[in-house]
Formats: structure tokens, sequence, C-alpha cells
């Protein structure tokens, strides 16, 4: 019978090398799948040594974010809720440092970053709320369709310049209240590529923008919405505005809908059904350029509130109201 002979030295290499595969097979056990793969992703040698390729990576459940600063400027950078903060996974752009606070600390080298969400997130509610030192937010990948909520998620990102959402995925969000609320530097929002199909709230979604100068909203579907209170809520620099393919059957709020929108001139609401509406107080309330309104209130049972509803817009404006 022919032996092998190992060294000394190898034996006690190679037993190194079982315990060691072992306990981090039983650390890799214990931790979730999305994690897992995240830190192979970084560490070659780690697929290696436990045999794992790379591409058992879950692309299609990967969303990443990179995010510039304002100069000199650091404030809240991001919120994470309580339960689900051990999901989020944030990565400086070149050392893939990881941040384990809600806040940035101040760095002044650091001018971008990139973040990277796991799946187990359903909800982006307040993601980047009063992130007022972010001036750029480009989602470059977003390959999940998990998410339902994106309520405030942009809200008060009174810096926020320029934001890219055309890799976006809507297709299950039910709430965009104040989605963009208090986006006051942002001159462009480019939503083409929006589902919206199972939105039914949408009260104060562009509210306090005021240096958007237009706004394509032709492929909203607002079929479910009941509320659009302040939607568009002192949207001072809008001229012109286009909602002939809004549904409002459902609708039953739309007070302060069109608020302190001073440069808009005309407003052709005549395909609006006010048929479930019980609100519409201050809803055209200093609209002060307004020179011509198209509206139908139908016959209903309910008693609508129209308190202050012209307030501010009456000199110059001809309206047609009724069917």
């Amino acid at each position: 019978m022919n032996h092998i002979n190992i060294s000394k030295r190898e034996q006690t290499k190679y037993l190194d090398n079982l315990k060691s595969n072992f306990m981090l097979k039983k650390i890799i056990s214990l931790m979730k799948i999305n994690r897992i793969l995240q830190i192979m992703k970084y560490n070659k040698k780690l697929q290696k040594r436990l045999n794992i390729s790379i591409n058992d990576y879950k692309e299609c459940s990967k969303i990443e974010i990179e995010v510039k600063f304002s100069d000199n400027k650091y404030g809240k950078f991001i919120n994470i809720f309580h339960k689900e903060k051990e999901y989020y996974h944030i990565y400086f752009d070149n050392s893939k440092e990881e941040i384990k606070r809600n806040y940035l600390e101040y760095n002044e080298k650091v001018k971008i970053i990139k973040i990277i969400i796991d799946d187990q997130i359903k909800s982006f509610a307040g993601l980047f709320k009063d992130c007022d030192c972010v001036n750029s937010i480009f989602f470059t990948k977003f390959y999940r369709n998990n998410i339902i909520n994106m309520s405030y998620m942009f809200s008060g990102c009174s810096a926020l310049k320029e934001l890219n959402l055309s890799n976006f995925n809507t297709n299950k969000i039910t709430n965009m209240s104040n989605m963009f609320s208090g986006c006051s530097a942002l001159k462009e929002l480019n939503l083409s590529n929006f589902n919206t199909n199972k939105i039914t709230n949408m009260s104060n979604m562009f509210c306090g923008c005021s240096a958007l100068k237009e706004l394509n909203l032709s492929n909203f579907n607002t079929n479910n919405v009941t509320n659009m209170s302040y939607m568009f809520y002192r949207c001072s620099s809008l001229k012109e505005l286009n909602l002939s393919s809004f549904n409002t059957n459902n609708v039953t709020n739309m007070s302060w809908m069109f608020h302190g929108c001073y440069s808009l001139k005309e407003l052709n609401l005549s395909n609006f059904n006010t048929n479930n509406v019980t609100n519409m107080n201050y809803i055209f309330c200093g609209c002060s350029s307004l020179e011509e309104l198209k509206l139908n209130i139908l016959k209903t049972n309910n008693e609508i509130n129209m308190v202050g509803m012209f307030s501010g817009c009456l000199n110059k404006l001809k309206y047609k109201l009724g069917k």
C-alpha cells in the first residue's frame, strides 16, 4: 500500500482551513442571504474559499443610488426606520466604508456616495426627508418591484437640483403623498415612466416645488386616488398644467390643490368629476394670474365645502362652472 507523506505543517494548515471554513459557513448560515452576497461581492478570496460565484448575487433585487453633496454643507443625510435599519447598507463611493449611523459624519473629502439597499425594504417613506445637504440623486439601478410607499421620500430636499428617476419602478406604490414637497430648487422633473395605477394618496405631492416651470403628468393614472389636497400648493413657477388625463371619480378632497400657483394663466379641468368631492376649500386661492378656468361641478348628494375657493384670483378670471 502506497502511503502519502504529509508534513506536519501541511496537516496543521489543512485542519485550520477545515475549522475556518466550518466557522465561516456557520456564521453565514445565520446571516440574511442578501447581506451575505453583498459581502461576497467585494471579497474575491472569500468567494474562492467557499466556492461561491458572484453570479449568485441577486441583481434582480438590487437598488443603487448615487448621491452628490452640496459644498461644505452636511446636514441630515438619511432616515432609516428602526425596524429596518439593519437592512440598509450604505457605502462610500470609493472605499466602500459602511456608514453605521443615520447621519453623515463631517468629512470634507466626501462629495459622492453610493447607497445600496437590500431587498427586505418595502417602504421608502421619508428616505431622504430633510436632506438639505444633497444636490443630486441618481438611481443607477432599480430592479425591484416590492416597494409600496414613497411618501415624504424627497420631502425637504431644498438644495436638490438634479433628480434622475428614469429607472424607477412604481408598479406597487400606493402612497406618494409629500413625495417631492419642499424641493424648492428643483427646476425639472421627469416622471414619464411612473406607473400610478395603485396610488390612492397624492396629497402635497409637489407642494412647495416653487422652481418647477413645467410638469408633464400625461401618463398619470389617477383612477384610485382619493386625496389630491395641496397637490400643487405653491408651485409658483408653473406656467401651464395639463391634467386632461386625470380621473377624479374617487377623489374626495381637493382643498388647497392649486393654492399659490401664481404663474398659471389658464386651467382646464373640464374632465374633472367632482361627484364625490366634499372639500374644495381654497382650491384656487392666490392664483392671481389665472385668466381662464373650466371646471364642471356636477350635481351631488354631498355638501361641498368651498370656503375661499376663488380668494385672490377673481380680478382677471373668466370661469365656467357647470356642465
